[in-house]
């Protein structure tokens, strides 16, 4: 019994080693999924040895850099001084055309 089994276990793999589609289309999925978890493997280690550096307010003050505090009050308030009904508009020169003085 066990050896009609294993018989017809290998002429079915046998009939299922000539279609066309078990011996390529077989191959060609096992090619997307593995190397999508290799790719994924690579893609891990461009973020993990990634150089991150985060500069501190001590060390900006270190290098001689000060940062300016900005408030949105401050902002808002100049962006209501700005007229922004009185406006035109005004076409920039394209590559091949000369560019010319508008002022």
């Amino acid at each position: 019994m066990q050896f009609r089994f294993f018989s017809s276990t290998v002429e079915r793999f046998k009939k299922l080693t000539k279609k066309r589609s078990f011996r390529f289309g077989l191959p060609f999925l096992l090619f997307l999924f593995v190397g999508s978890f290799g790719v994924e493997r690579f893609a891990s280690l461009r973020y993990e040895f990634r150089r991150n550096e985060f500069l501190k307010p001590e060390s900006l003050e270190k290098l001689g850099i000060k940062k300016k505090e900005v408030t949105l009050e401050e902002e808002f308030e100049k962006y209501k001084q700005i007229d922004i009904n009185n406006w035109e508009n005004i076409r920039g020169p394209r590559p091949w055309e000369e560019p010319q003085n508008n002022s």
